[in-house]
C-alpha cells in the first residue's frame, strides 16, 4: 500500500472519530461522545470569563445538561497527520445557539485514534 493511500485511509479514520463527538453533540449524549476520546483526555477554554479546564468528563456533562443540537452545523477546516499523532481544527456552528472552534489533538492508539485533547473558543454573540 502506498503512502499516500495510507494517509487517507488514517484520515478518513481521524474524520470517523471526529464524526463520533459530532453525533453526540447534535443527540445531547455525552456517553455516545466518550468512544472519540482517550479515559484521560482534557478539555481547555473559556465559557465566558470562566476557565473551563480538565478531565473530559467536564464536556460530556455540559453536553448532557446542554441538550440536543440537532441545528449543528460543523466543518473540518484542517486535519495534521504525522504518523501517530495528529491535530484536527473544527468550525461550529448552531451548538444550541453558539459558536465554536475546537483544536483536538489525537494520538493512534492500539485501539484507533482517540483525542487525548480538546481545547476551544467559544466566539462572542453577534447581535443584530
Amino acid at each position: 500500500m502506498s503512502n499516500a493511500t495510507n494517509k487517507v485511509i488514517e484520515y478518513d479514520a481521524i474524520s470517523k472519530v471526529i464524526q463520533g463527538y459530532l453525533d453526540g453533540a447534535k443527540n445531547g449524549s455525552g456517553e455516545q461522545m466518550k468512544p472519540a476520546f482517550h479515559k484521560d483526555a482534557t478539555i481547555f477554554g473559556y465559557i465566558g470569563d470562566d476557565l473551563l479546564a480538565g478531565p473530559i468528563q467536564q464536556l460530556f456533562e455540559w453536553n448532557d445538561q446542554n441538550g440536543a443540537a440537532r441545528e449543528l452545523q460543523a466543518q473540518i477546516t484542517s486535519i495534521d497527520l504525522n504518523n501517530t499523532v495528529a491535530s484536527v481544527r473544527l468550525e461550529l456552528d448552531k451548538w444550541t445557539g453558539n459558536r465554536f472552534t475546537d483544536l483536538f489533538t489525537l494520538l493512534k492508539t492500539d485501539v484507533g485514534w482517540k483525542i487525548t485533547s480538546k481545547v476551544f473558543h467559544l466566539h462572542p454573540e453577534i447581535s443584530h
